[in-house]
């Protein structure tokens, strides 16, 4: 059996472009009885950034209430909260120690910031050392990330080796399970779908809201009446990741047949969103109005997680001699 391992920032409420690139294929992974799936949601990395309270709460509740909405088994597998298990800040340091300055400087989430140093706090340099805490704590064996994240990975296995170079057999080496057809969803303006980018689609909203988004997607001036390119359209983007085999040669056929404007697209759109998800939508509203369902699946991982880490975190302590 193997063991997974992945996190997912607790930043909002998940968009499509999480759920289709990231949620929806690790629970998919979940249902494998071959694997024994850890997934957390990684609220300490979010604090580097979120300093509200309230904010860093309703994050984590609506992170969760997505997981849970489509379905991740959490009687299986393990979902807890990152800050839950704070035996991961004790590993984390006993890593710092062990990690040399250029490595950080030269990680991508310090680089992509080093113009702005005022405003890097020493968590936000740290960072993969606290990722790779994350991993190491649950002898975790596979990783499954996405291009953007593998150099942390790399970060994790050089620590966990040189750890071990010392203090023999005491950190399992993760593999990356590199996803190299990761989907890339497209967002409102044809830029990759992101919060940041304010281009997102948030299928938990209310459907007036909901279509509000979905309006607002960018599309070019060809009128009405004339024959379109699907594949160049934005809307078209978003519904073939969605779609059935017959719902998207139909949509194709009415953009090429001419007398189908865009608006009739994102209406298509809309409607489609809005019976796919049905459910799920209606299972996040549930959650969001009852925290304490949340919590409670939370709080089952976290005993579980516990286990798992006190155990390696003894380990730690006992091949270093306290």
């Amino acid at each position: 059996m193997a063991r997974i391992l992945t996190g997912i920032q607790s930043t909002g409420v998940p968009h499509l472009g999480n759920l289709l690139g990231a949620i929806i294929p690790a629970i998919n992974l979940s249902k494998d009885s071959d694997n024994e799936c850890l997934f957390f949601i990684a609220d300490m990395h979010s604090f580097t950034t979120v300093r509200d309270p309230r904010v860093l709460k309703n994050n984590t509740y609506a992170t969760a209430a997505a997981w849970l909405s489509f379905g991740f088994d959490t009687d299986r597998n393990i979902f807890y909260r990152q800050s839950d298990i704070t035996e991961v800040c004790e590993l984390a340091w006993y890593l710092n120690c062990f990690t040399p300055y250029p490595m950080l400087a030269n990680s991508h989430s310090f680089k992509d910031k080093s113009d702005r140093l005022a405003s890097v706090n020493a968590g936000l340099f740290t960072y993969p050392v606290l990722m790779a805490a994350d991993i190491l704590l649950y002898d975790a064996q596979i990783v499954p990330v996405g291009k953007d994240q593998s150099q942390h990975l790399e970060i994790t296995r050089d620590l966990a080796n040189a750890f071990n170079y010392i203090y023999k057999d005491t950190f399992t080496i993760p593999e990356i399970d590199l996803d190299k057809k990761s989907m890339i969803v497209t967002g409102t303006d044809g830029q990759k779908m992101s919060k940041s980018y304010n281009n997102d689609i948030n299928i938990f909203l209310p459907e007036k809201l909901l279509k509000k988004q979905i309006m607002s997607i960018k599309t070019d001036s060809i009128p009405l009446s004339d024959s379109k390119n699907p594949e160049t359209c934005n809307v078209f983007k978003i519904y073939k990741l969605i779609a059935n085999e017959n719902q998207l040669n139909q949509m194709k056929s009415n953009y090429i047949n001419g007398n189908y404007g865009y608006g009739h697209a994102k209406n298509e759109l809309l409607e489609l969103i809005l019976t796919k998800y049905k459910k799920q939508r209606v299972e996040f509203v549930r959650l969001m109005k009852n925290k304490n369902l949340i919590d409670e699946k939370l709080k089952l991982g976290s005993t579980k997680a516990r286990s798992i880490a006190e155990s390696v975190l003894q380990r730690v302590r006992s091949n270093i001699g306290y």
